[in-house]
């Protein structure tokens, strides 16, 4: 399964699933622990688990398996595919840490590949 096809799966999952605010983060020039980021919101703690419940039974028919998870009760919940990290978070956790300008403005890092 190539990347892309990974990330087409996890945005129509989530699409699916009435996540929000859907953006795709490519790191590949500025960090090695992925090749890209999804993030996307929900709007209630029930629907934060259920997106990230949904897209990981969809990619486990696929024989994907995440390398980790992480989060849950603290409305964020992270999910390491290996080249694709994925980021549901609910609003206020999502504005907080604002990952997507974070990671816009990072410079390319000169030592990744």
């Amino acid at each position: 399964m190539t990347v892309q096809e990974k990330l087409d799966l996890i945005t129509a999952t989530i699409d699916d699933m009435k996540g929000e605010d859907v953006q795709i983060l490519d790191v590949r020039e500025k960090t090695s622990i992925a090749d890209y980021f999804v993030v996307c919101s929900a709007s209630n703690d029930r629907l934060l688990s259920a997106i990230a419940e949904r897209v990981e039974e969809k990619m486990r028919e696929l024989k994907e398996r995440p390398l980790r998870r992480e989060g849950g009760t603290n409305g964020w919940i992270l999910h390491d595919y290996g080249d694709i990290v994925l980021h549901v978070m609910r609003d206020e956790q999502r504005q907080f840490y604002d990952l997507e300008t974070l990671w816009r403005t990072m410079q390319p890092n000169p030592d990744v590949r």
